[in-house]
Parts: C-alpha cells; sequence; structure tokens
C-alpha cells in the first residue's frame, strides 16, 4: 500500500497528530547540534517518529504511545519553563507553545478516538 493511500485514509485529527509528531521528532532532532547533543531531546525525537509511524500504520498500540509521550513531553516542557525562566523569553515561549500543542493533539486523538 502506497504513502498516499495510507494518507487519504487517515481523518483530519490523525493528519494532525501526524504532522505535529513528525515535525517535532525532526526539530528535536535538528537542535542536537545546537544543545551539545544531550540524550533525552535525541530520545524523545526517536519517541515521536515512532509515534508518527504507528499513527501511519495504524497500529494498536499508537495510544499507548501517544499517552507516554503526553507525559514525557509535559513534563519535558515544564522542567525546561522552570529552569529557563524569563530569562529567555523566546525559549519559555517555545516550551508553552510545544506543551499546548502536546495537550492538544493528545486530546484530540485519545478521547475522540474510535472503538
Amino acid at each position: 500500500m502506497s504513502i498516499v493511500v495510507k494518507l487519504k485514509s487517515l481523518s483530519r485529527n490523525q493528519l494532525a497528530a501526524l504532522f505535529f509528531y513528525t515535525s517535532t521528532g525532526i526539530l528535536l532532532w535538528a537542535s542536537l547540534p545546537f544543545t551539545r547533543f544531550p540524550p533525552h531531546i535525541g530520545f524523545l525525537g526517536i519517541i515521536n517518529f515512532i509515534s508518527a509511524y504507528s499513527l501511519l500504520t495504524k497500529r494498536a498500540w499508537a495510544p499507548w504511545l501517544m499517552f507516554i509521550l503526553l507525559v514525557t513531553n509535559t513534563v519535558f516542557s515544564l522542567y525546561t519553563l522552570y529552569y529557563a525562566g524569563l530569562s529567555n523569553i523566546l525559549l519559555a515561549l517555545c516550551a508553552f507553545i510545544y506543551a499546548v500543542f502536546t495537550w492538544i493533539i493528545s486530546a484530540l486523538m485519545l478521547l475522540k478516538r474510535k472503538n
């Protein structure tokens, strides 16, 4: 089955989640050289890519992985907000937006999924 057929079979919420997890995985991996390669950022990027793959292929473990990402992304964002504080407004704003989008995408996917 081609990727175009798989993408057409997804709903708008699933496409939004697929785009979010793929783009955040790319952004986390792209930020590795600028942050001196901390392992937790690389790990979050890998988990985001795996979550995007599980949504694309409609795996049964996708909701569990999205819940794990919800918890880890929230902790990562709140930790960044706490330690960055108002010393770096751009970093604090990005961490806040990341946490908000994580909660929105998780709510779209976990609360409105088909049984």
